[in-house]
């Protein structure tokens, strides 16, 4: 029996891969030096902003605690900004953040460390 043009340098190629030692051999999902892969992390927040007022919900959707704190900065230079204490946030749950300036709010923002 003839093997076809086409078919014969695949047919070599096969048997030369599955006669090389298992060690020789590429693996995709294992990488030498390489470290695990990040596990997913961190609750996603959402800020809104009324005149001088400041409310954030966070939602945590994954299984490592996160402990959330509001930042708030002020407009006026005399006006103080906020750092609020930090929460922790557990698997699927949600907090509410709140925080204010006297006058404008200039930026909001929600840090993030991992319990």
């Amino acid at each position: 029996m003839r093997l076809s043009h086409s078919l014969a340098p695949v047919t070599v190629a096969v048997a030369l891969v599955l006669s090389l030692p298992y060690e020789a051999m590429p693996h995709p999902r294992v990488k030498a030096g390489e470290p695990a892969p990040r596990q997913p992390f961190g609750a996603d927040c959402r800020t809104t902003v009324d005149g001088s007022h400041v409310v954030a919900y966070c939602h945590n959707p994954y299984a490592d605690i996160d402990r959330v704190a509001l930042h708030v900065e002020c407009d006026r230079w005399w006006d103080l900004d906020v750092d609020g204490p930090a929460v922790d946030t557990g698997p699927a749950m949600t907090v509410r953040l709140a925080g204010r300036c006297w006058m404008e709010v200039r930026s909001v923002w929600i840090s993030h460390q991992k319990r």
